[in-house]
């Protein structure tokens, strides 16, 4: 988050608290007038928070508004749901959780507000908040994938930093092990490709034929045992350099401040990361590169996370719980205005269309990510989305560190994720 932002929200945060009623955590109200609408908001992403404040209560005024920032907000809101108290009447959804709240039949038809949108609209993200035909959320934010590199180091070690030739690179999982292998040689040990194996398993995950769950039953589709056998060997051969995700040492990365196991400076070359990671990650952790980076499509089509918004299915205010998700995730003025400062990627294909001609981002070297984003994110299928999958994926996880770090064969780590799920989830 950029020093602007974070005063802005300062100040917006002293403002919200100096209002009758409001406390330190974050939220911001408002006393109801006779005959007026009344939302509750619970958010458990600042952007919400930002957005109302910015934008939401300037262009309704009609409407007053109660929101909270809510830390752990599925814990909070799973019990006011089942006992129907306290319940908000607009929360946000990580990806993770919207299938289970749509099972639940807690959730409000909003069908009606996506039929006068659709054709506007990314098809993935109605997709996975639909059910019998019926949608039950929508999200402002779309998250494609794609491979962060650093130029110089493209540019050293592969004779170009052009997105179109780094590209051609990285184009399919064997052409990424022969870069791999180029990286290692022409560094003499001191670049790696990746910081760890881990960072390919969402490309994989996302190119599956089948869910992990299919008719009641565990799949392992044969991609997550191929993603095995490539992890392996980019752990073997020292493609990666074994510095973990979102670790301290993979922040120092990105700032060109790496060092290996024995602490010797190494060079990190690419990352694969969602869209969002450009304004929430890269951008704010990487200022001493920043201008060194661009981005590719990669091997494969992939997305990864996401923040839904839904209303209880009680709510005393329906057509203003409707409006507000109806504004948030698809008014063409408040997304433009959201995206010309957060470069996020967004749903509206009608903005979107705009983007593709309008942006230079001085941190990518003044490259257009949006032509990027918009090539990805119409191939993007939410079909292998389900509530389990976050459980899943770290016995998946776990499974496989101990297959690359020697301690389990293929076979013996794959036999011991299938028990572990069917003992603890019943698949």
């Amino acid at each position: 988050m950029t020093l602007k932002m974070r005063t802005a929200l300062l100040l917006i945060g002293v403002a919200i608290m100096l209002l009758p009623g409001c406390s330190k955590k974050e939220s911001g109200s408002a006393q109801q007038a006779p005959g007026r609408d009344k939302l509750v908001v619970w958010t458990a992403v600042e952007d919400v928070a930002t957005m109302i404040e910015t934008y939401y209560k300037p262009t309704h005024p009609d409407v007053d508004i109660e929101y909270t920032m809510v830390t752990g907000i599925q814990d909070k809101l799973d019990p006011v749901l089942a006992s129907g108290q306290g319940v908000p009447d607009v929360f946000s959804m990580e990806i993770s959780v919207v299938g289970k709240y749509i099972d639940s039949g807690l959730l409000l038809d909003v069908t009606d507000v996506y039929q006068t949108v659709k054709d506007n609209f990314i098809q993935y993200v109605a997709d996975i908040s639909t059910y019998q035909n019926k949608v039950y959320g929508l999200a402002w934010q779309t998250t494609p994938g794609v491979v962060y590199y650093r130029r110089s180091l493209a540019k050293q070690y592969l004779g170009t930093d052009d997105p179109d030739e780094v590209q051609a690179f990285f184009a399919t999982p064997a052409k990424f092990l022969e870069t791999a292998e180029i990286i290692r040689q022409r560094s003499n040990g001191t670049c790696y490709i990746l910081p760890e194996y881990s960072m390919i398993f969402a490309p994989f995950r996302n190119n599956r034929q089948q869910p992990w769950v299919v008719n009641g039953s565990l799949h392992v589709d044969p991609l997550m045992v191929e993603y095995m056998d490539l992890a392996k060997t980019i752990r073997d051969r020292g493609y990666d350099a074994r510095v973990r995700d979102w670790s301290e040492g993979w922040y120092a990365s990105l700032n060109g401040e790496a060092m290996d196991e024995q602490g010797r400076p190494i060079e990190i070359l690419a990352n694969f990361r969602p869209a969002w990671g450009l304004f929430y990650v890269y951008m704010p952790g990487a200022s001493k590169t920043s201008g060194d980076w661009a981005i590719i499509p990669g091997p494969y089509t992939y997305f990864e996370g996401g923040t839904w918004l839904g209303a209880w299915h009680r709510t005393q205010y329906p057509d203003a719980a409707k409006e507000f998700i109806r504004y948030f995730c698809t008014d063409d003025t408040l997304l433009e205005n959201w995206v010309s400062h957060t470069f996020d990627m967004i749903s509206n294909i009608r903005v979107i269309n705009k983007l593709k001609t309008s942006v230079s981002v001085p941190f990518l070297g003044g490259q257009n990510p949006y032509t990027i984003y918009a090539e990805i994110t119409p191939t993007i299928s939410g079909r292998l989305v389900q509530g389990t999958d976050s459980a899943i994926n770290t016995i998946f996880g776990e499974n496989v560190a101990a297959f690359i770090n020697g301690e389990k064969t293929k076979e013996r780590a794959l036999a011991d994720f299938q028990e572990e799920v069917r003992i603890q989830l019943g698949y």
